[in-house]
């Protein structure tokens, strides 16, 4: 048995997809679908149904699933702990972090969070919202720090995950400019016209937030998607090299913003509040960790992520 299986089985329930699952896992498909395989022969039944267009589980797969992030969350933090018992655990902290949150926000927050010399040896796991939760529900990182929506649908049990808020920030739709410092593309209420628009894939928590904020194709806005990825940063640059309009965490656009490199279009109803949060799950961690939640908790909540006028919200 192989714990990596478990975390495939993991990723192919959450993308339904064989290709974007073994994306997801960083390997190639045909070596995805053999471990799914593999995992099928040691349980002695088929998890998955396929078919040329759908993957769905078995009611096995389902049963498997519904086990999956709990054994491999608890046989790593078994093996932690024989290896804290035998003074063999290195003193080290891991964050997974989105890679938005990698980019701008997490390093000016560590240092007013606590001294780097403090920490001993910290690990920064920057990745997809997706694979930051499969990370943290298997007991391979500390913390996560991530954007939240209020309203959506929590993926953490609170009677088994806690959170604190440290921050707040709002996804704007940003536009290029052309030759006269005018937005090359506009985000009215209400057009026949699509807009070209710069989209966030599915493993993005950012494009979870948006969705269910109704800024999306089909949810009322007139949106023509020409291109998705899971990373922020990707969308940024197709945005400022004219292709179409983005919705940025303004912390991630506020240099563009000020330097008139790509301005904030329609009005401040299309701005999205969210907050940035760090999450740990409840059961008892090291007193580095223990320390390190504590010193977070003590950090002011807002940092200097707010900082664009309602009127620079809705100018253009």
């Amino acid at each position: 048995m192989d714990l990596n299986w478990l975390d495939d089985l993991i990723a192919l329930a959450e993308h339904r997809n064989f290709s974007r699952a073994a994306e997801a896992r960083h390997v190639t498909q045909p070596a995805f679908s053999r471990r799914i395989q593999s995992l099928e022969s040691w349980v002695g039944t088929l998890l998955v149904r396929r078919s040329p267009h759908s993957v769905a589980l078995t009611a096995a797969g389902e049963y498997l699933l519904s086990r999956a992030a709990d054994i491999t969350r608890d046989l790593r933090q078994m093996r932690r702990g024989a290896l804290k018992i035998a003074g063999r655990e290195q003193a080290a902290l891991t964050i997974a972090a989105t890679h938005a949150l990698s980019f701008t926000f997490f390093p000016a927050w560590v240092r007013a969070a606590a001294p780097l010399e403090a920490l001993g040896t910290l690990n920064l796991v920057s990745d997809t919202m997706a694979a930051c939760e499969r990370v943290l529900l298997a007991g391979d990182a500390d913390f996560l720090l991530c954007h939240h929506y209020p309203g959506l649908a929590e993926r953490f049990e609170p009677e088994r995950f806690a959170f604190i808020v440290i921050g707040t920030d709002h996804l704007v739709p940003v536009s290029a400019v052309d030759a006269s410092g005018a937005a090359m593309f506009e985000l009215p209420k209400a057009t026949n016209t699509p807009v070209r628009y710069l989209a966030y894939s599915a493993s993005s928590g950012l494009g979870r937030i948006l969705e269910h904020a109704g800024c999306a194709p089909g949810k009322n806005l007139p949106l023509d998607t020409v291109f998705t990825s899971p990373v922020a940063a990707a969308l940024q640059t197709m945005a400022r090299q004219g292709h179409g309009i983005a919705w940025l965490p303004r912390s991630l656009a506020q240099d563009d913003i000020a330097a008139r490199r790509l301005v904030c279009v329609g009005d401040a109803a299309f701005s999205v509040p969210v907050e940035i949060r760090l999450m740990r799950a409840r059961a008892q961690k090291s007193g580095l960790a223990e320390a390190f939640w504590q010193a977070a908790s003590c950090v002011p909540e807002k940092m200097p992520t707010d900082m664009f006028t309602k009127a620079e919200l809705g100018a253009g």
